[in-house]
């Protein structure tokens, strides 16, 4: 009567008991957010490469980087060149004095030659032939195992008239049509295969200019090309295959 109440704590069963039971709820939480958060993640990376196919599919290949692929192709196919000696020659199987291109050289006013005396022929240039090389970019002149002077004379460059029509084929394989015509210096233009120094010949010896000697239809109608492009690690590049 009139006493103080008494505390009793719980059992330490029952605590157990209720700690237990929110661990399982919390472990049910967890488990139906984990499922949750993966198939959010899928559908978001599903998602991001369907946007990223898209995007990829709607890019082209513009003008702008095709040309600087084409010019590159351009160069890399060379100059035609026109080889001769100066000295005293001795024909060969590969290179005769009397062959055309230095009879060329010679009614153009370029070279002296002299009397063929066992087996060899003199060659010189001439003044007007030593300025008509000094005005041409590019003249390599080396010295040969016999003493003579050999010149190497570029005739010509391709240059890039217009890159035209571009067809995409896939996001990274396009053909690109372009059209391309030769540049000439004074050299070219001597060996132009329509011109009247080329045509003085006959058909054999003309047939020997263009084949051996760089002679070819410089100023004729620029040529148009199709080539496939590929789109690689290093970017557009043509297609080798």
């Amino acid at each position: 009567m009139g006493g103080k109440l008494r505390y009793y704590p719980p059992k330490p069963d029952l605590l157990e008991d209720a700690m237990f039971e929110q661990e399982i709820e919390l472990e049910k939480k967890t488990s139906s957010i984990v499922p949750l958060l993966l198939i959010v993640s899928l559908i978001v990376a599903v998602v991001g490469v369907a946007l990223y196919f898209v995007v990829e599919s709607r890019k082209v290949l513009t003008t702008a980087e095709a040309a600087p692929v084409v010019l590159a192709s351009l160069d890399g196919q060379g100059q035609p060149t026109l080889r001769f000696q100066t000295g005293l020659l001795k024909g060969s199987v590969a290179e005769k004095t009397r062959d055309p291109h230095y009879r060329l050289l010679e009614k153009a006013g370029y070279v002296k030659m002299g009397k063929e005396t066992g087996g060899k022929t003199p060659i010189s240039l001439t003044p007007q032939g030593e300025t008509f090389l000094t005005e041409i970019v590019g003249v390599k002149k080396s010295k040969n195992k016999d003493g003579n002077d050999e010149y190497a004379v570029p005739l010509a460059q391709r240059r890039l008239v217009e890159v035209g029509k571009i067809t995409m084929l896939t996001p990274s394989k396009a053909t690109v049509e372009y059209t391309w015509k030769w540049e000439t210096n004074k050299a070219g233009d001597l060996l132009d295969a329509a011109g009247p120094a080329v045509k003085a010949f006959n058909t054999w010896d003309r047939s020997t200019l263009i084949d051996k000697y760089g002679a070819n239809f410089y100023h004729a109608a620029p040529t148009k090309v199709t080539v496939a492009l590929l789109k690689g690690n290093k970017g557009w590049q043509i297609a080798t295959e």
